[in-house]
């Protein structure tokens, strides 16, 4: 459970979403924070790519069988059940849902880790990554 601990991340972007871009639960999560983040506080950078994938390996993440999803905020890279709540605590719509947080990560990571594990099968699979509208573009990474 310490290899997915929170921890500085003082060379990467703030406000950066490493997420798998081939997912389809994944997609959603970044269309979901894309609805809400009105400040546009948030980037967004598929493990799929290039960058995505260096920047994966650096946080220990697999970039070929990713376990989590990453948000780097306030120079910190937050992982799984954390990262997510992370993120809904920033967005002013969904603010209160970052108290899930007290909530101890014991309790919380086995239910990410199950959805996680299941997500292919649970909500699908795309053959390419998600392609952002126009207006989107600039805040996906490359």
């Amino acid at each position: 459970m310490d290899r997915w601990r929170n921890r500085p991340a003082p060379d990467a972007p703030d406000g950066l979403i490493l997420f798998d871009g081939v997912c389809l639960l994944c997609s959603r999560w970044v269309r979901f924070t894309i609805d809400r983040d009105s400040e546009m506080r948030f980037r967004f950078l598929s493990i799929q790519s290039e960058a995505g994938r260096r920047f994966a390996e650096a946080m220990g993440v697999s970039p070929d069988a990713p376990e989590t999803n990453v948000v780097v905020l306030h120079g910190r890279a937050w992982f799984k059940s954390d990262a997510a709540l992370t993120v809904l605590a920033e967005l002013r719509s969904t603010r209160h849902l970052g108290l899930l947080k007290r909530v101890p990560r014991w309790f919380r990571d086995p239910l990410y880790d199950l959805i996680a594990q299941n997500r292919y099968r649970l909500f699908g699979r795309s053959e390419v990554c998600m392609v952002p509208s126009p207006t989107d573009r600039a805040r996906f990474l490359t």
